[in-house]
């Protein structure tokens, strides 16, 4: 039996969107209410803008039947938004920045200036940034209301049996090859000397910036952290428990426009300005330095997974006692075998492979086949050498409960949720004033349970 999705529409793509309710005049959108939901309102241009992404991205062939689409998705927002504000869940605020960040310079980057965007969209830059705000914040607060409301729904083994053979046959999708790997990883060591070297310069950094430097310009043209060092060092707002325990302590320590003594994370040293203080959470700019390995170390790194592949090769020893040996990372103890980060299991299909986490040619592979030692990036970003071996390869086939469970249980858990979240919203609906303009009386809403 299928089942409607419950999807909460990111609606943040800002486009001029023709119709009888939403039109740009000088830079004046003139307006209208599509829904009254208990206190709150939904707007034709929160409609008309979804209506206009989704013909972007998808096409729509009938606009109506989408509005009313569109239209119930935006209500159901407006439920958890409204259990979100009287249950006091909180929305992260550096969430907030990220996709604010992301949204405005998108637009900037499409129309080269604020003025060119004013002329496209009719808005200033100041009243989207208004906008996008309030349309960012509502959504991660439905978001993690809607996580509340199903974190606890369980299926049991039986229940995914059960959902497996409900299945109509010829929709069991085809399974991808995929492919069980396990790794042995050298992280050279750093030395000493090369560690003295950044912090060395650090300290000409920070002691430039105590004399009145601005620590926004050398952050921009020193730090090494590139996601923050475009905009200046800064991190945006976080809480306690989001940073590394040691960058966070240090932050947390300092008054507005103090600059902190050198910290070393796993991920390098840092010097750190607090910008702002408030509440539970401090903004703060950093200047990061990442100790490189030397190429001596990281020969050495190769030549021992050179050698340990013969090794392994010729029988001396086996690949997961020279992982738990000579492997630096946390899956030594596992002999090296490799989790899939998406989903928990230890199988990898050739799309996620191709997105660079193992580039090493692994479906072109023999089963027991050892790659040469190839370099990459580790996590912290540092240098390191691996060795991959295939362990298995599963061929492409339909899906069935034995090869497949954990992706089938995935999709039974999938289907339990939206079930209850349907249930929750065809709850709240019920008791919730809830009015259409007179254009959506004709749409049904079968999630909400409601019909106008």
């Amino acid at each position: 039996m299928k089942m409607k999705k419950i999807l909460l529409v990111m609606t943040l793509v800002l486009l001029p969107a023709g119709g009888q309710h939403l039109m740009a005049q000088e830079g004046t959108l003139i307006d209208g209410v599509a829904a009254i939901v208990g206190k709150n309102i939904v707007k034709y241009s929160d409609v008309e803008r979804s209506l206009a992404q989704m013909r972007m991205h998808s096409g729509v062939t009938d606009a109506q039947a989408s509005r009313c689409a569109i239209l119930e998705n935006l209500i159901l927002t407006q439920l958890l938004v409204h259990k979100g504000e009287v249950d006091s869940v909180e929305v992260q605020e550096e969430q907030v920045k990220q996709y604010l960040d992301y949204y405005l310079n998108s637009d900037l980057l499409q129309y080269g200036s604020k003025e060119a965007l004013r002329e496209a969209t009719g808005f200033t830059y100041d009243e989207l940034k208004e906008q996008y705000d309030h349309m960012i914040r509502t959504n991660l607060l439905s978001r993690n209301v809607e996580y509340q409301i199903t974190e606890n729904v369980k299926v049991t083994p039986a229940e995914v049996t059960k959902f497996f053979n409900e299945l109509p046959a010829d929709s069991l999708p085809m399974m991808p090859e995929k492919y069980e790997i396990s790794e042995i990883v050298i992280q050279p060591v750093i030395s000493e000397e090369e560690r003295d070297r950044v912090r060395t310069q650090l300290a000409e950094l920070r002691e430039r910036v105590l004399k009145g430097e601005s620590f926004s310009m050398l952050a921009t043209l020193y730090s090494q952290d590139p996601g923050s060092a475009r905009k200046g060092g800064e991190l945006g707002f976080f809480p306690r428990g989001q940073m590394v325990a040691e960058f966070e302590s240090a932050a947390f320590a300092l008054k507005p426009g103090e600059v902190s003594p050198i910290i070393e994370s796993k991920f390098g040293f840092h010097i750190i300005q607090l910008v702002e203080r408030r509440g539970n959470t401090v903004n703060a700019r950093h200047i990061l330095i990442i100790p490189k390995v030397s190429p001596e170390e990281l020969l050495r790194a190769r030549m021992t997974l050179d050698s340990l592949a013969t090794q392994i090769r010729d029988g001396k020893i086996s690949f997961e006692d020279a992982a738990r040996q000579y492997s630096t990372v946390d899956n030594a103890k596992q002999g090296g075998t490799v989790t899939n980060p998406n989903d928990g299991s230890n199988r990898f299909d050739a799309e996620t492979l191709k997105q660079g986490y193992f580039a090493v040619g692994i479906p072109g592979m023999d089963v027991g086949q050892i790659s040469p030692a190839t370099a990459f990036k580790d996590e912290d970003n540092h240098d390191a050498y691996r060795i991959v071996r295939l362990n298995r390869k599963y061929p492409a086939h339909k899906a069935n409960l034995v090869d497949d469970y954990d992706n089938i249980y995935n999709a039974a858990l999938v289907t339990a949720k939206q079930k209850h979240m349907r249930e929750w919203a065809r709850k709240q609906a019920k008791s919730t004033y809830i009015r259409l303009a007179d254009e959506f009386k004709g749409c049904t809403f079968e999630n909400l349970g409601l019909s106008f």
